[in-house]
């Protein structure tokens, strides 16, 4: 019904900089919020940032001032500008939408495949 197809991941030095892009497309009536999460391996999946339709943001601690989520509810789109990359930013990263498929309808929950950061020198 609905797929999320990240983009933008690698290998980047301590300090560098990289996008991630998350494009949402199938049965879509309207997306209520966007959110990237983290899962390092050995550890717990952890919300990294989230952004509802009308731009209100969260951010974990660990990220605040280094990373911006935005998004485009026109072409159903967010994307993770990440700065100051640290090590401990080593990650899979994944896109996540609350999405309504028509008015009136529950959200269902969807997760995109994942993309790879590595952090390191």
């Amino acid at each position: 019904q609905v797929q999320l197809v990240e983009s933008g991941g690698g290998l980047v030095q301590p300090g560098g900089s990289l996008r991630l892009s998350c494009a949402a497309s199938g049965s879509i009536f309207s997306i209520y919020a966007m959110a990237w999460y983290r899962q390092a391996p050995g550890k717990q999946r952890e919300l990294v940032a989230l952004i509802n339709r009308v731009g209100s943001t969260n951010y974990a601690d660990s990220v605040k001032g280094r990373f911006t989520i935005s998004r485009d509810n026109a072409k159903n789109t967010v994307n993770l500008q990440m700065n100051s990359l640290k090590p401990e930013d080593t990650a899979v990263y994944y896109c996540n939408a609350d999405i309504y498929h028509r008015l009136g309808a529950p959200r269902n929950d969807y997760w995109g495949q994942g993309t790879q950061v590595t952090v390191s020198s």
